[in-house]
């Protein structure tokens, strides 16, 4: 709810503070007094596009400062939210207007761009007019209106839940066939590659095996020539031989060296021992060297073959089995691509159909409300002096979406038997102006709580009864939450339970603009003058006190 507008230098306003109230709020004055200044300066604070010229002449900045008081649970709180911004139950709007055109806004004075207080605005205010283009006469708004009148959050959710289900089974389809697609177009290479991995069968760290195989293959083959002879040499051919033969030539003589042989035999002895151990050495060492050539050759081969493939796929050797594996696996996918495709194309006719039957009942729920919201129109219409002119709710195929399939627009015909079309073309200022209070009164249940209706001169062109009526339609709306409204008629001002006169004065060559607020005994003459003019006569004064006693 507004509590609290501050005007400073903005046009032809100097300065003004108003204390709005909740309930019904009428502001009157003489045409060009300043009324549309003040919804011009609440639609600058609220970051609505408006006037490119709002600084008051001579005044070096224009400023406007919008108070509202917010219920919890309101929806203001959420953008707050999502923004970054203090909350609580006190929301302040701030916008400053320079001389050179620059715009500054704060919320809860925290500097904001004008997106977000737009975005508030939505939340705050709803402005009805005969060229209100951000309400009900914009089509691209009806289908939400005919939701939140036909309360079908249950079935729209399904529709929303069935698309998003369909997009989905949609995107899988789509993904499995560009892979399938791209799988096909390897296929030979793929089929290929797969045979000759496989053929091969690397293993995991193969390649260091057989290198260190072959290294070691190598080595042996260069020095187990030299070691062979090195155990020829000290075998029965060679050393062993010769000390063996002198060993027996010294122990036949030994009898007859009168032990001069014993210390070398010996000596001899031992030296035959570690000979043999040597040998026996030299021997292990050859067994260990030996190698059969063939397996070299077929060693090379194969770590060749490694390092071949690798170098084929741009892939180390250790590499190959991971690569065989995903080779193998593409290979697999489109040996099973079309199996795949076809339960996949099951699932997404399964999901449009779904979608198809959620979408089937939210429009059946809205045209079922449709119909009631036509015939609560037009109960609305009779006693505004329209009982024939006729509203229809109008249904088209629109593109399948989140929200369904239909195209709402409400449409009025001012006559029977005349055509109907959109409510801003047909009606004239007079009748659209009782068709938007009748289709807002039908609706009214269903707009959001703490939200501020402004009616800019709904009741331009209807007077009598037919202004009594609208006046009695806006005091309904206003009776559990706040409507502020603009008005020349003198029936709809007497309705009001809070009353402002806007008027204008010169002072030497500058134009101002002041808002009163009227108390009881002041409103007789207001509502006196709106009825006599200028001249306010004892006929207008009772006529307005019949008005007043009429409440």
């Amino acid at each position: 709810m507004l509590r609290a507008l501050e005007i400073r230098d903005m046009l032809i306003i100097e300065r003004l503070d108003l204390a709005f109230q909740p309930g019904l709020n009428v502001l009157t004055g003489e045409t060009g007094a300043g009324k549309s200044i003040l919804l011009d300066s609440l639609g600058f604070v609220l970051g609505w596009r408006g006037r490119a010229e709002l600084v008051r002449s001579g005044a070096a900045q224009g400023e406007v400062t919008a108070v509202f008081e917010l219920a919890e649970g309101h929806a203001a709180h959420a953008v707050l939210d999502e923004a970054g911004l203090p909350g609580g139950s006190e929301l302040i709007l701030r916008r400053v207007n320079t001389r050179d055109g620059r715009k500054t806004g704060w919320v809860n004075d925290r500097r904001v761009s004008g997106e977000v207080l737009r975005r508030l605005s939505e939340t705050l205010v709803e402005l009805h007019g005969q060229h209100d283009d951000r309400g009900l006469l914009d089509p691209r708004g009806h289908r939400a209106l005919l939701d939140a009148y036909a309360g079908v959050e249950a079935e729209s959710a399904a529709v929303r839940t069935a698309w998003t289900g369909m997009a989905r089974a949609r995107k899988a389809l789509r993904t499995a066939e560009e892979a399938l697609e791209a799988v096909r177009a390897e296929e030979d290479f793929l089929r290929h590659a797969v045979a000759e991995l496989d053929k091969l069968a690397p293993q995991p760290g193969e390649e260091a095996e057989l290198d260190a195989r072959r290294r070691a293959m190598q080595g042996a083959e260069k020095i187990r020539s030299d070691i062979a002879q090195a155990s020829a040499a000290l075998g029965y051919e060679g050393a062993e031989g010769a000390m063996a033969g002198a060993l027996r030539w010294l122990e036949g003589a030994a009898d007859k060296a009168e032990g001069r042989l014993d210390a070398p035999l010996a000596a001899l002895s031992r030296a035959m021992a570690e000979l043999d151990e040597a040998a026996q050495g030299v021997a292990d060492c050859l067994d260990a060297l030996d190698f059969d050539p063939l397996e070299l050759e077929e060693t090379e081969e194969r770590l060749f073959a490694l390092r071949g493939l690798a170098r084929k796929h741009q892939v180390l050797a250790d590499d190959l089995p991971g690569l065989a594996a995903e080779l193998s696996e593409r290979l697999e996918a489109l040996d099973a691509g079309e199996a795949r495709l076809d339960a996949l194309q099951v699932e997404l006719r399964a999901a449009e159909a779904d979608y198809d039957a959620a979408a089937e009942a939210l429009g059946a729920a809205r045209r079922a409300a449709a119909e009631r919201l036509d015939a609560a129109v037009a109960a609305e219409l009779a006693p505004l002096k329209m009982e024939r002119a006729v509203f229809r709710t109008v249904f088209d195929e629109a593109p399948a979406g989140p929200e369904g399939r239909d195209a709402v627009s409400f449409t009025v015909a001012t006559n029977p038997g005349a055509p109907s079309g959109p409510l801003n073309k047909i009606a004239s200022g007079g009748e659209l102006s009782r068709f938007l209070l009748a289709l807002k009164v039908c609706l009214s249940q269903e707009r959001d709580a703490g939200v501020t209706m402004i009616f800019d001169e709904i009741d331009r062109g209807v007077g009598g009864a037919t202004a009594d009526a609208v006046g009695r339609r806006l005091k309904a709306l206003a009776e559990e939450g706040q409507v502020l409204v603009v008005t020349h008629s003198p029936q709809v001002a007497a309705l009001g339970a809070h009353h402002w006169r806007v008027a204008k004065r010169v002072e030497g060559e500058q134009t101002r603009s002041d808002v009163v607020a009227l108390a009881e005994t002041e409103r007789e003459g207001e509502i006196a003058r709106m009825l006599a003019g200028d001249t306010v006569t004892d006929e207008a004064r009772a006529a307005a006190r019949a008005l007043l006693a009429a409440v």
